[in-house]
């Protein structure tokens, strides 16, 4: 069976300047992958060129293994994704924005499954996003990354500014989607959510793989998460130089 993705030597640009390089990666179907790094360690901008809202600069993109490395496109067709919650326009209601991504909100309920619950869909649906928290911005991004049914999703640190409750909720339904056949990539910042959550991930630092974190690597940090906390921190110590 092909991989979902598989990236060779994957490179992408911001501004004229290279923020992303020599990224190799495989990421199985029906899995879930996690990213993790600093600020600016180029976790979010290669999500980006992922689900086609950035050109890749160089290498190989194979998606379910067909080449999409110069067809943003397809790719972007490809992935559900989550618009950041921040840009979402004012002037919508969570249903125009879930009607726009999935069309009927009878179908995009039916396609949303438990997540339409988990995330709390239904009191948003008619409020105004111009009066939403950035909690309820964010439950209404993420759920317009699953609007569309697609089997391949993309999350851009799908936790912040969610409460304990909404966070627990949510990471539930995403591990039940995942366990049914999703393959969800998203970027985190916590260790713990990153070792509890994902089958397999990959560490960011300046632009690069860190370090590749295997399924075995992160069942054995579930085991033992202050030890894993405090390996990871300290590579990433030494490879930003702090």
């Amino acid at each position: 069976m092909n991989p979902a993705v598989l990236l060779t030597g994957a490179a992408v640009e911001r501004g004229g300047r290279q923020v992303v390089r020599a990224v190799d990666l495989t990421v199985a179907q029906g899995s879930w992958f996690g990213f993790i790094g600093a600020n600016g360690s180029g976790k979010t901008s290669l999500l980006r060129a992922l689900a086609g809202r950035l050109p890749f600069a160089g290498g190989s993109c194979r998606v379910g293994g067909e080449e999409l490395v110069g067809d943003r496109a397809a790719r972007a067709l490809r992935f559900g994704f989550a618009p950041p919650p921040d840009k979402l326009p004012d002037s919508l209601r969570g249903r125009d924005v879930l009607e726009f991504t999935g069309g009927k909100m009878e179908e995009v309920r039916s396609r949303m499954g438990s997540l339409y619950v988990a995330l709390g869909v239904a009191p948003l649906l008619d409020r105004w996003i111009g009066d939403c928290s950035a909690g309820m911005r964010q439950r209404i991004a993420i759920a317009a990354a699953f609007a569309g049914g697609h089997s391949l999703v993309i999350l851009d640190e799908p936790f912040n500014w969610l409460d304990p409750v909404a966070a627990f909720d949510l990471r539930r339904a995403l591990r039940e989607r995942v366990d049914g056949g999703l393959t969800l990539m998203t970027a985190l910042h916590d260790l713990n959510t990153l070792a509890a959550a994902c089958d397999a991930g990959l560490m960011f630092a300046d632009g690069k793989v860190a370090m590749t974190l295997s399924e075995d690597m992160l069942q054995t940090a579930a085991r033992t998460p202050q030890a894993f906390e405090r390996q990871m921190i300290d590579i990433l110590r030494s490879e930003t130089g702090g």
